[in-house]
């Protein structure tokens, strides 16, 4: 018997660490807080979010950035773009992985500080449950748009 009520406990132990890291539409409005943090510099947030061998690969891999580079970054930032928003946000969940993909669009200030101009980029974003906490683990992200300068 008491071997039975430990087995049971191991299988939903583990069942429970196999778990995705959050409901997808819990991870997706948490992922909207990563894209905000990025944009207004919350190096707390980042700390937290970011799983220790963070990788983001940018643009057709013209720059990689670990997880010490994004905090430093982030601690002083060059610019603070107007917007960074999310859409067309697609979960996969594989066990307790689960990958978002979707659209980001970053808006960024001219020199005029009155107009701005948008990129658009393609994104996958890599989720873990690591030791029960959620964790960002890769990012990669593709140019898709740009609009004019002087928009």
């Amino acid at each position: 018997m008491k071997a039975g009520v430990l087995g049971l406990g191991w299988a939903l132990s583990a069942g429970a660490l196999a778990a995705p890291c959050l409901p997808a539409a819990d991870l997706i409005e948490r992922d909207r807080q990563y894209e905000e943090a990025l944009r207004v510099g919350d190096v707390a947030f980042l700390d937290r979010w970011l799983a220790d061998d963070y990788v983001w690969v940018h643009n057709l891999a013209s720059q990689t950035e670990d997880k010490a580079a994004v905090l430093a970054r982030s601690k002083q930032p060059a610019v603070v773009h107007k917007s960074r928003t999310t859409g067309d946000v697609h979960a996969h969940v594989s066990g307790d992985t689960v990958v978002l993909r979707g659209l980001s669009t970053v808006e960024q200030w001219n020199a005029d500080g009155k107009t701005w101009r948008a990129n658009r980029y393609q994104f996958m974003r890599t989720y873990v449950n690591v030791g029960g906490q959620c964790k960002l683990l890769s990012v990669q992200t593709m140019k898709v748009w740009s609009s004019p300068a002087g928009e």
